[in-house]
């Protein structure tokens, strides 16, 4: 295992280990797990958690942002769509998304490039409180494998109990706004 390999997964282990989950949301094809979704609040942390199944990957964050500079100007097929988590209910996006450094999987030679999670990736941002209720986040993007692409669009609950503050060293700013 390489050294940021065992860091996410120490990362994650550390992160899984305390406070209160969502109830786990799965995205599904041919009934396989494509990707599992669930979310907490952790110190003054939204951290959500996708974790994926082989060959599924999502997209960053900032996906947009990068093809769109990787393409500098040139015109692409298209653009795969980023991952989008946005605070619904009971909570407002206070800073921002800090994400699982995302892996390279353009394919230059069709002018395609994208950047995305496989494995498990945690999703981070400051976050606050707006009410005494349930606060609850959307999450809107896709799942694909090497032929197919699933829509990602669900809405999670989170548990009112908040977790310790994280530790998210591993994780890299996203170039995204809130």
């Amino acid at each position: 295992m390489t050294k940021p390999a065992i860091i996410l997964f120490a990362a994650a282990a550390a992160l899984g280990a305390a406070g209160t989950w969502s109830e786990p949301a799965e995205i599904t094809h041919d009934d396989s797990i494509c990707v599992t979704y669930r979310a907490r609040l952790a110190g003054d942390y939204l951290i959500v958690e996708a974790k994926h199944e082989e060959p599924w990957h999502t997209y960053s964050l900032d996906n947009e942002v990068l093809a769109k500079e990787k393409l500098a100007g040139k015109m692409a097929l298209g653009i795969d769509q980023p991952t989008v988590i946005r605070a619904k209910e009971g909570l407002e996006i206070a800073g921002p998304w800090l994400h699982t450094p995302p892996e390279d999987i353009s394919k230059p030679e069709l002018r395609i490039f994208a950047w995305g999670y496989s494995h498990t990736a945690l999703l981070a941002a400051k976050a606050k409180r707006t009410g005494t209720g349930p606060a609850t986040i959307g999450i809107r993007g896709q799942a694909c494998s090497a032929t197919t692409c699933k829509n990602v669009n669900l809405t999670l609950t989170l548990p009112a109990e908040a977790g310790p503050a994280p530790d998210l060293k591993a994780l890299a700013p996203a170039r995204v706004a809130n």
